[in-house]
């Protein structure tokens, strides 16, 4: 199998997904605006700064999912789609998708934020296989959990391995814009720092990684 890894914030959007959902809510009436800009903005500094505790974000996240029934929670969703991250899906990105799609590799979307939140966006880009932190779900429902290891730093390659299940990679491409998947850039044979941040960028320059600039005007 040859592989291509496409992580999703900053990377191929050029916005924050998780961070910029507990927006949308906000705006949408659909949460207290006080004490979840607080927490939603305290968590994303924590995984800025490396230093997310990521069940505790996703238990906080996973809050309104418990609340609400599928159907809403699709109508909801379908809203944040069209308003906020349809306008910030990088074309260089879903250039580079396509460009692994024509060779004929394996391509997969890796993120530590949610299955929920990532899967119709990953959709979106024409990447079915996604490996995402995951909600765990009981008879149609949101239990608030998260099922199994969080898509996290060394996490991802956790869920890499089960993902792969035993199967060989011949040969692997990486992207991300994030220090936090330095592991992930690490274990690619081609590794690739997107927009990247100070951190990474000066990773990159040390690894001798190319980087790229698919950031929006």
């Amino acid at each position: 199998m040859k592989l291509a890894l496409f992580d999703l914030d900053h990377t191929l959007l050029n916005i924050d997904s998780d961070h910029s959902w507990g927006e949308f809510l906000i705006q949408e009436g659909l949460v207290d605006e006080q004490r979840h800009r607080k927490m939603n903005d305290q968590f994303y500094e924590d995984y800025k700064a490396g230093q997310l505790d990521p069940i505790a974000y996703n238990e906080f996240v996973f809050e309104f999912l418990t609340q609400n029934d599928q159907a809403t929670l699709a109508q909801v969703h379908a809203r944040f789609m069209h308003n906020v991250i349809r306008p910030q899906m990088r074309p260089e990105g879903l250039k580079k998708v396509q460009y692994h799609q024509a060779l004929g590799h394996e391509i997969v979307g890796i993120t530590a934020t949610n299955d929920f939140i990532t899967t119709p966006i990953f959709n979106a880009f024409g990447i079915t296989q996604v490996i995402a932190t995951q909600a765990e779900r009981h008879e149609g429902r949101y239990t608030g959990r998260v099922l199994g290891i969080p898509c996290f730093q060394t996490g991802k390659l956790e869920r890499l391995a089960q993902w792969l299940d035993g199967q060989d990679v011949e040969e692997s491409w990486a992207y991300s814009d994030s220090f936090n998947d330095r592991f992930l850039l690490k274990y690619a044979d081609h590794a690739f720092a997107v927009t990247p941040d100070t951190r990474l960028t000066a990773l990159a320059n040390e690894q001798a990684w190319p980087i790229l600039d698919w950031s929006m005007s």
